[in-house]
């Protein structure tokens, strides 16, 4: 079971009922035991590896490397969801940055305001400000995203309402739901959805039916996923059979 697990990076207690011929009752007593050996670690849904490198947090700098191209046609689909007067809150990371680059070419984006706890997203869209009001969360500093999380951040986005989310994530999966590798910043998107009238998750498609440690929220809380071809069909399909979200690929 450890071995299909690693193999799979995240197995559902379902398939693993499923591949081994015993009950779902059976299968998390087995990975109660190993996650007490070490061996995976439980989340939600199942269990993943406790690899060490599969559990590492990249910096904002080495992401922005990989996937270039799809980001910025997700930013762009992002983009084209927001009108003149709206409040968005805009998360952190490197599609959120392409986000931001995608607003500062959109001149008739006009009395839009920007709350971000990402301080990457407020310095690239300081060129847009009159045109644009830009609302930074504040709270505690972390390096790698750049990002401002509890204290402070949690408490002004309980203070707000905004037109629409825009929240990127680390994967989105149709069993576990949208999910991110460490649990400070999970915590601030899980507000950011809840101070949103609508939810708009964006993924790259190495993300989609990927499943990590900090549950950030249900499918059913997300309106609309967009993400690119690149994304496997067989987590699409199970994403597409929900009532939400509706899926768009950019």
């Amino acid at each position: 079971m450890r071995a299909l697990i690693e193999a799979r990076a995240f197995a559902r207690v379902a398939e693993l009922s499923r591949e081994f011929g015993v009950s779902a009752v059976t299968v998390r007593g087995d990975l109660d035991a190993l996650e007490a050996e070490g061996g995976v670690r439980r989340i939600r849904g199942g269990a993943m590896p406790c690899d060490a490198a599969l559990l590492r947090e990249r910096s904002f700098e080495e992401a922005a490397v990989e996937a270039a191209e799809a980001k910025a046609r997700i930013a762009a689909a992002a983009a084209d969801l927001l009108e003149p007067g709206m409040s968005v809150l805009l998360d952190v990371g490197t599609t959120a940055a392409a986000v931001a680059r995608a607003l500062l070419r959109r001149d008739e984006l006009r009395d839009l305001t920007v709350i971000t706890s990402g301080l990457s997203i407020a310095l690239l869209l300081e060129a847009a400000i009159p045109r644009l009001q830009v609302v930074v969360t504040g709270g505690t500093l972390r390096p790698l995203q750049h990002s401002l999380v509890a204290p402070l951040a949690g408490y002004v986005l309980g203070h707000v309402h905004a037109d629409l989310a825009l929240i990127g994530c680390n994967g989105v999966d149709a069993e576990a739901g949208v999910t991110n590798i460490n649990l400070p910043e999970a915590e601030v998107k899980a507000a950011m959805i809840g101070a949103a009238a609508r939810t708009v998750v964006l993924a790259d498609g190495s993300k989609i039916g990927r499943v990590h440690l900090g549950h950030v929220a249900d499918t059913s809380a997300v309106d609309v996923l967009i993400t690119d071809p690149t994304a496997p069909e067989p987590a699409l399909a199970e994403l597409r059979a929900l009532d939400e979200p509706r899926v768009v690929l950019a």
